[in-house]
């Protein structure tokens, strides 16, 4: 029997997905596949699957299911990826990173929504997540470089310290701009060089350690 949680799951995927622009197929499967409702709160579960964001505390948001795809098959992954991700939040855009990708690196600066992305990642068993407390603007170089990195936040301009751990090739997507509104941004890196592509105006959290916005 197919319960109300998948049935809502796919509505989104059809209908908030399918009837705009995303195409790729293994995105579509990614968010088919992860339940989003067991990334926010009990009382908001039923709201899981709009086509909107939500609050997760710490005045932070789950992004809209389309923004999470948009991001995700800008980085056109095929399987064998190593990505970084800044700003775990709920960890719901990791997990589906987690269905794209063999590894998943991602940074949060709270403590309570790390702890409780982790206890997510482990009850669905996506074991190719690994997660840590810290300045994500930092990146993390210990496992540089990635072939794809993501910015769930918006900054004034890209930190340094990712694009010094972005593999040649290897893009990076993140929403630019200032503290109202941004551009979310596709850089692409090959043989050295760099091309920066729009993509769609966002309003992201902002961004906040050494390259961002201040502590």
């Amino acid at each position: 029997m197919i319960d109300s949680y998948e049935m809502a799951r796919a509505r989104m995927v059809n209908d908030q997905l399918r009837g705009r622009d995303i195409v790729d197929p293994r995105t579509l499967a990614a968010m088919q596949e992860v339940p989003r409702h067991l990334f926010v709160d009990d009382a908001m579960q039923a709201r899981a699957y709009g086509d909107f964001p939500l609050p997760i505390g710490s005045g932070q948001t789950i992004s809209q299911p389309y923004i999470v795809a948009l991001m995700t098959q800008a980085l056109g992954l095929q399987g064998g990826e190593k990505v970084l991700e800044i700003g775990t939040g709920s960890g719901y855009q990791a997990a589906i990173l987690s269905r794209l990708a063999a590894q998943v690196f991602t940074v949060e600066r709270f403590n309570a929504l790390l702890a409780g992305a982790r206890r997510v990642f482990d009850k669905l068993r996506y074991f190719n997540i690994r997660a840590k407390l810290d300045d994500g603007t930092l990146g993390w170089a210990e496992f540089a470089p990635y072939d794809a990195i993501i910015v769930t936040a918006g900054g004034p301009e890209i930190p340094e310290p990712l694009l010094a751990q972005l593999a040649d090739p290897g893009c990076l997507v993140m929403p630019v701009g200032d503290q109202n509104e941004q551009v979310l941004q596709l850089l692409q890196q090959r043989d050295g060089q760099r091309t920066v592509t729009p993509l769609v105006g966002v309003r992201f959290v902002d961004l906040v350690g050494e390259y961002g916005w201040g502590r």
